[in-house]
Order: C-alpha cells, then sequence, then structure tokens
C-alpha cells in the first residue's frame, strides 16, 4: 500500500479509501453488521487506514459501524465524514426522500454543522474528525457562513483538516476565499472524467487531494456484472441506463478487450487495474466500497499496482472507445 499526505497537511492517507456508503444499507439492499466490520477491519489489515463516510448513508448507521470496526484503533485510523444532509430537520433546499419517505435537505447553516459534528463524534466514539467535508452544496447558506464555522472547528481541535464534495469550480473559489480547502471529493473513474476538466487542475495547483468516489462506476468497471444481474429492492443501479443489459454486455466485452490483458500482466483483476489508474495520479486518492472481507481484501491490492506505459496505452484505448454519453 502507498501513501499520500491530504493536502498540505500531515495526515498520511492510503491511496485507496474505504468508501463506507454501501454499509449504511439504503440503496444497496441493505447491509449486515458483521460483514460489514469484517469488512472494515480486513481494509486496515490490508494497508488501508483511511475511511470516508456520512451521516447520511443509512441515517448514521455507516458511523456506527466503522465506531464498531476500529474500536481500541483509532490512531491507526483516518476518518472522514461529511455535513450539510439533514433528514431530521426541514431547512435549506429540498434534496431528495430516503427509501423509508423522510424528505433529506441540503443544509449548511452554521447551527447545523455544530449539531453534526458533536453527533458525528458520538456516533463515532472520538474527540476529533480527521476530515471534515461538506456532502452537498447548499444554495441557501453563504459559503462564507459554512466555511467560517468549519474554520471555527478546526481552531478548535475538532476537525484536522477542511474538503468539500460535489462542488463546482466557482464554488471552490468561493470556499477558499475563506480557508484553507486539503480535499475535494468527485465522481471520478474511466467512465467519469468530468473532473479532468477543472477541479483536478485546481487541485493540483492549489495543493489539495482529489477523493474519487465512484471509483468502479457501482461495479460496472469491475467486468465482473452478468447482463442478466436483475437489481432488487432500492438498488441505485435501478433505472440507470449504465446498468441496462445491453450496455453491461458492451462494457464488459471493452474491459475484456482493452483492460483484461494489463490485469492478467499485472497477476490482478480488471477492477483492480481500473483503480490502479486513478491513483498513478499523486493528487488523487479512490475511494472503493466493500460489503465484505472478500472484496475488501481485493480492492486493497490496487494500491500496490504501479502501470507501466504499455498498460496505460491499452487504457487509453478503452478511453477512447468507450461512449460517456451513457
Amino acid at each position: 500500500m502507498r501513501y499520500v499526505k491530504l493536502g498540505s497537511t500531515s495526515i498520511e492517507a492510503s491511496v485507496l479509501g474505504f468508501g463506507a456508503w454501501a454499509i449504511g444499507g439504503m440503496w444497496w439492499g441493505g447491509t449486515d453488521e458483521k460483514e460489514s466490520i469484517d469488512a472494515i477491519r480486513a481494509s486496515l489489515d490490508s494497508g488501508i487506514n483511511f475511511i470516508d463516510t456520512a451521516p447520511a448513508y443509512g441515517k448514521g448507521l455507516s458511523e456506527e459501524l466503522i465506531r464498531k470496526a476500529i474500536k481500541g484503533k483509532r490512531n491507526k485510523v483516518v476518518i472522514a465524514t461529511k455535513c450539510g444532509m439533514r433528514w431530521d430537520l426541514q431547512k435549506g433546499m429540498y434534496f431528495f426522500d430516503y427509501p423509508t419517505g423522510e424528505p433529506v435537505h441540503r443544509y449548511l447553516g452554521k447551527e447545523s454543522i455544530q449539531y453534526e459534528i458533536e453527533k458525528s463524534l458520538k456516533r463515532l466514539d472520538t474527540d476529533y474528525i480527521d476530515l471534515y467535508q461538506t456532502h452537498w452544496q447548499d444554495p441557501t447558506t453563504p459559503i462564507e457562513e459554512t466555511m467560517g464555522k468549519l474554520m471555527e472547528l478546526k481552531e478548535q481541535g475538532k476537525i484536522r483538516a477542511i474538503g468539500v464534495s460535489n462542488v463546482t469550480i466557482d464554488q471552490l473559489k468561493e470556499y477558499s476565499k475563506f480557508g484553507r480547502l486539503d480535499t475535494v471529493q468527485e465522481k471520478y473513474s474511466l467512465l467519469d472524467l468530468g473532473v479532468e476538466k477543472e477541479l483536478l487542475p485546481w487541485c493540483k495547483e492549489n495543493k489539495a487531494t482529489m477523493l474519487a468516489y465512484s471509483s468502479q462506476s457501482k461495479g460496472l468497471l469491475t467486468g465482473k456484472l452478468s447482463p442478466e444481474r436483475s437489481f432488487k429492492g432500492d438498488d441505485i443501479r435501478i433505472g440507470d441506463l449504465r446498468f441496462e443489459p445491453d450496455n453491461i454486455k458492451r462494457t464488459n466485452k471493452l474491459l475484456e478487450n482493452f483492460m483484461k490483458p494489463v490485469a492478467e500482466k499485472h497477476k490482478a483483476t480488471i477492477g483492480q487495474v481500473t483503480v490502479a489508474w486513478l491513483v498513478q495520479n499523486p493528487s488523487v486518492v479512490a475511494l472503493v466500497g466493500a460489503r465484505n472481507e472478500e472484496q475488501a481484501l481485493e480492492n486493497a491490492r490496487a494500491g500496490d499496482i504501479i502501470l507501466d506505459d504499455t498498460d496505460k496505452k491499452n487504457i487509453r484505448g478503452f478511453l477512447a472507445e468507450y461512449d460517456r454519453k451513457i
């Protein structure tokens, strides 16, 4: 496993982070507590020391499972969580309804951030959060107020670093007027390259780390999904055109043609190679989800892979052939 400093901080994080959205259960067909805890512990044992979560992942369940998994190991773990999505307060901007019916609002008012940090500290059973991020942006609250509160929490020692997620370049620039940002979290994978236009260059210029979520495009880039796969219940992939049978079949064929040779060369899986491609950039940490120990151990291997020019040429072939309009 390789490690990088988060932004300009002294925080050393593994180039792969455990993405804890799925263990929250919602949109992922529920969760199994023991398997989730085993997945986190297997990740830690494999060298992944960075865990990214949020209160919105299962209405606090993800944070609570992390607390149980890291008991006695807090000083060996870099914890990132978030604020700004309230299912218990109808203030700010309405965003969506949970599968369980509660309306969720984006809200980043200073009193709400104070409330959320205290709840997260309690759920995680810790005195501080290593990286605290705004989850989604709230157009009803001035960024100056939001960033001012985050800087206050940093001065108090409750958080060590500040990050943002799901932002525009203009919002990034506005945040930066009022304090230091060390991370930007956004969707980034071989199928989602939008960050390369403005956000990733901003990170490089401002010595911030890009946290790439959906790094395997919800499993599509593993090459393991069958066109016959049926998504059930509240699975977030239902209705997503990328997961229509014809597109799964086409994507699998491209992965077979361009990515499988790279994977075989490195004695790796296709999914590991797609993640390894992201973290060749020293400004990027890839977040990878795992529902059980087996998936966690497979993910961790991606942190060891170094791609050469021939590998990168193959991957460019995949990029050239895939239609990102889907």
